[in-house]
């Protein structure tokens, strides 16, 4: 048995917070505004794979008004999703990723963030797809006010 989910998150950008995207910090002079570490690109997987389960989202699990989850790194969050797969017999097959964010530019940074997602999941990096885009200027992202991202697993049973 398969089944596919899907992930969106976004976060404000900020000054005087670091910017963690799949795990790994990205030098920036801005950070991801959130509850948690404002990972967008672990949450994002994390909704799929509730989604996937059809478990809700990462707030049931996480809820952004519980002071136990402050400042959490959100790798405990995908670790709680991929749990949570495990114990009804899933795994994840493969993840595809996409950051939408006008600054900074992503792509010298995709082997350390596949590696880390690699490294959170258990997955082989050939089974992790990471891609950035940005906005064209359009909206909150595309002025630089925001990071998004949006993420697609497939898991089996």
């Amino acid at each position: 048995m398969n089944r596919i989910g899907i992930g969106y998150d976004i976060h404000r950008l900020i000054e005087g917070r670091r910017l963690i995207l799949g795990g790994v910090d990205i030098p920036f002079e801005k950070g991801l505004l959130g509850h948690s570490d404002a990972d967008v690109l672990l949450h994002a997987m994390s909704d799929a794979i509730l989604g996937a389960l059809s478990h809700g989202d990462i707030g049931v699990y996480f809820p952004p008004d519980d002071e136990r989850y402050k400042d959490m790194s959100s790798a405990i969050i995908l670790r709680k999703a991929l749990s949570a797969a495990g114990e009804e017999g899933f795994h994840v097959v493969n993840i595809d990723c996409v950051v939408i964010a006008e600054k900074p530019t992503l792509s010298k940074y995709y082997k350390n963030i596949i590696d880390s997602l690699s490294g959170i999941t258990g997955l082989q990096p050939s089974s992790i797809s990471v891609k950035a885009k940005t906005n064209e200027g359009v909206d909150a992202v595309g002025r630089g006010e925001a990071i998004a991202a949006y993420a697609v697993v497939m898991l089996e049973k």
